[in-house]
């Protein structure tokens, strides 16, 4: 199959509503830290598509109609009884494929570290259903992963590394988080 069409498919099997139980492991700090969270994902419309290009400075790609994202919403609250709520919209922009891997652009008119407009890396893997998002911030370099399983159930992995120098390559890891992610029915 076309992994175009299997990236596609993807997104299309995301678009609901999710619950998700979190484990984050602050290594810095030998921390462990339970949350919870009720995401809304939503297809992005064309005008929070162009908004996102807008905002990103990113030029406008030609099939931009046919190009996935999503409108996401969350609420989370974690075991010490933090609450986050956040919404967002973001595009994914295949540049390139390599064998059936395909690999792009993955644009935020919000990020989760820094509250910015912000250009990420992607890595979608159809024989797994993993996609994979590099996103290198200020301080650290966060690469999170959705594996989904089947479409009711989403495996999470969030690796964030201390920020390296110049060419040197990411080994400080900072926080590691696993999530499972069930879909819920309305």
């Amino acid at each position: 199959m076309n992994p175009i069409l299997q990236f596609q498919e993807f997104f299309q099997a995301c678009v609901g509503n999710w619950a998700t139980e979190r484990t984050y492991h602050y290594l810095t700090h030998q921390e462990v830290e339970r949350s919870h969270t009720e995401f809304v994902i939503q297809p992005v419309t064309l005008d929070r598509k162009n908004q996102v290009l807008s905002d990103n400075q990113y030029p406008s790609p030609p099939d931009l109609d046919n190009l996935p994202g999503y409108h996401l919403e969350f609420a989370t609250i974690s075991e010490k009884g933090d609450h986050v709520n956040q919404s967002l919209n973001m595009l994914f922009v295949p540049q390139q494929q390599e064998g059936m891997i395909l690999l792009g652009d993955y644009l935020r008119d919000r990020a989760y570290e820094e509250s910015r407009p912000i250009v990420s890396k992607f890595r979608f893997y159809p024989e797994n259903r993993e996609l994979l998002m590099t996103t290198t911030y200020t301080r650290v370099i966060s690469v999170d992963s959705i594996t989904l399983v089947n479409p009711q159930l989403r495996i999470r992995k969030i690796l964030n590394y201390r920020r390296p120098q110049a060419n040197e390559p990411m080994q400080e890891v900072l926080l590691v988080g696993f999530g499972v992610e069930q879909k819920q029915t309305p």
